[in-house]
């Protein structure tokens, strides 16, 4: 009786892992899915850009929709909700031109890895971080620091 007890509860679970996981993901969309307000706002955000895909993710019980292009020869994706409003934008950057002190809090936390490639991201048009992807014996991460080069509270 006992191991049967323990066998249904390691199944539901299981079974609430798989449920939790398939509510916040992410699927390929395309244009015509948008809603219009989505739509509405990836068509401002594109002016002169080179659209690359679309995608719908859910997170925290809320639908947002991401537009990846391609504007002067960077990537820059837009995160927006279901109202049409810019939740979140991300955008290549290039490491020299950033400011001294956020080149030194970058280079200093990726440590002997080599960074490949950093992000600008800006919520509610404000700047709140730079994401840099760095490769350290052959394995990637990301790391962040504020938009003056501090160490951020939370990762953004």
């Amino acid at each position: 009786m006992r191991i049967r007890i323990a066998v249904a509860t390691a199944l539901l679970l299981v079974s609430a892992t798989v449920v939790a996981s398939a509510q916040d993901h992410e699927k390929k969309i395309r244009k015509s899915e948008l809603p219009p307000a989505v739509l509405k706002t990836v068509d401002e955000q594109s002016k002169g850009a080179t659209v690359r895909g679309f995608s719908q993710e859910r997170e925290g019980g809320k639908t947002y929709y991401e537009a990846e292009m391609k504007v002067n020869g960077h990537t820059k994706d837009v995160l927006v909700d279901a109202n049409g409003k810019v939740v979140e934008v991300e955008e290549d950057v290039n490491l020299a031109a950033l400011p001294q002190p956020v080149r030194s809090a970058l280079q200093e936390k990726a440590g002997t890895g080599t960074i490949r490639k950093v992000e600008s991201i800006t919520k509610e048009n404000k700047l709140v971080a730079y994401e840099a992807q760095v490769v350290t014996a052959g394995k990637k991460s990301e790391i962040q620091v504020g938009p003056g080069g501090e160490q951020l509270e939370h990762a953004e």
